[in-house]
C-alpha cells in the first residue's frame, strides 16, 4: 500500500487539525460499481479489474467492485463474475458486491465474494421505480439475502436510498429513513450506508438525520454516509457528519457515476475531493491522493471524458 504523505510538495493541503473531529476515517470506495454503472461507455472487464487494482494501490482498502444484478438492469455490469474472480481476494483488502436477491447472492458466492451489500429505498417512489415492489416489500425480498449471507460469516452493508429527498416526492422525513434502518439492522445488516441520491441534503438535515437514526436505536458507529453532489453540497454535508462522529464514506475516484434509476441525481462525491478536505483537517484516510488522481485520470480517458472531479482536474 502506498502512503496518504507520498504527493509532491504543493500537492497537498495545510493539515489544520479541529478538535472533536475523528482521527481517521473510512473511504468506502464505489467508483468501479456506483461508478461504472451510470456510464454509457461499456468498460472492457480487464480495464474494470485494472481499475480495482490501481485503487487499492493507491491506498484504499474497501473497494465495492461490482454488483450481481440481472444483465437487463445494468448491462454495464453483466460480467460481475468475470471482475471479481480477475481481482481475486487480497490480503487486507474489503472487496464488498452489491447483490439483489437470491440469484445473485447464489452468484456472488459461486465468484468468490467474502462480503456483500444489499439496498432498500426509504421512499415508496424510489422503491417502485426501481424494484418495482413497494419499500415493505423490497425489505422482504432482501432479508433472505441477509440471513444466509451471515449464516456463511459475511458481512453484509445495507444501503437506504433516498434519505433525504425523493424526485416523485420531494423531502423525506427522517423517521422514515429510520424506519427502514432499523428493519435492515433487524435483519442482520452489519452497517448502513444512508445516501443521498439526487443531493439535496444541507448539514443541518444531516445532522436531523442522524439524530432521528440514533434514536431509533441504531449506533452512529455502524452508519456511513454517501452524498451526491447535485447542489454542492456534499463536502459540507461530510463536515457536518464528522461533527457528529461518523467515520465512514462513500465517494467514487474521479467522481463517476449517479444513479441509473433517478433522472434527477448527478455524480457521486469525489474520492480525491473528499481526501482532500479529510487530509487538511489532518484526518488519516491511507490514500495516496497523486496516485488516486492519476488512476481516475487513466479511468477518465477510457471513459472519453474529463474527471468531473476538482481535485483531479487541479492536480493536472
Amino acid at each position: 500500500m502506498t502512503s496518504e504523505n507520498t504527493s509532491p510538495a504543493g500537492a497537498l493541503p495545510r493539515v489544520a487539525r479541529r478538535p472533536g473531529l475523528p482521527e481517521e476515517v473510512r473511504v468506502y470506495e464505489v467508483g468501479p460499481r456506483d461508478g461504472l454503472q451510470a456510464e454509457a461507455v461499456r468498460v472492457p472487464t480487464a480495464v474494470k479489474a485494472e481499475f480495482v487494482r490501481r485503487l487499492v494501490g493507491a491506498g484504499l482498502t474497501t473497494v465495492e467492485v461490482t454488483s450481481f444484478v440481472s444483465p437487463r438492469w445494468i448491462p454495464q455490469l453483466d460480467d460481475a463474475h468475470e471482475v471479481l474472480t480477475a481481482v481475486g481476494p487480497l490480503d487486507g483488502v474489503r472487496l464488498p458486491v452489491l447483490v439483489p436477491n437470491d440469484r445473485g447472492l447464489e452468484r456472488a458466492l459461486a465468484a468468490g465474494a467474502r462480503e456483500i451489500a444489499v439496498f432498500a429505498s426509504a421512499t415508496e417512489s424510489f422503491a417502485r421505480n426501481n424494484l418495482g415492489r413497494d419499500v415493505a416489500g423490497v425489505l422482504a425480498m432482501s432479508e433472505p439475502v441477509v440471513r444466509r449471507a451471515r449464516s456463511v460469516g459475511l458481512p453484509v452493508r445495507g444501503y437506504v436510498s433516498m434519505c433525504f429527498g425523493d424526485p416523485w416526492e420531494g423531502d423525506v422525513e427522517p423517521r422514515e429513513v429510520a424506519s427502514v434502518a432499523r428493519g435492515l439492522m433487524d435483519m442482520g445488516c452489519t452497517s448502513l450506508s444512508l445516501g443521498d441520491t439526487i443531493g439535496t441534503g444541507t448539514p443541518g438535515h444531516v445532522l436531523e438525520l442522524l439524530d432521528t437514526v440514533r434514536g431509533a436505536g441504531i449506533p452512529l458507529e455502524r452508519i456511513a454516509l454517501h452524498f451526491h453532489d447535485t447542489y454542492g453540497q456534499a463536502l459540507a454535508n461530510v463536515h457536518a457528519a464528522l461533527t457528529a462522529g461518523i467515520t465512514e464514506f462513500d465517494s467514487s475516484a474521479g467522481g463517476i457515476g449517479g444513479c441509473p434509476y433517478a433522472r434527477s441525481a448527478t455524480g457521486n462525491l469525489a474520492t480525491e475531493d473528499l481526501v482532500w478536505m479529510l487530509r487538511g483537517l489532518g484526518i488519516r484516510t491511507g490514500v495516496d491522493l497523486t496516485a488516486l488522481a492519476a488512476t481516475s485520470r487513466w479511468m477518465a480517458g477510457h471513459l472519453g471524458r474529463p474527471s468531473p472531479s476538482r481535485v483531479v482536474t487541479a492536480l493536472s
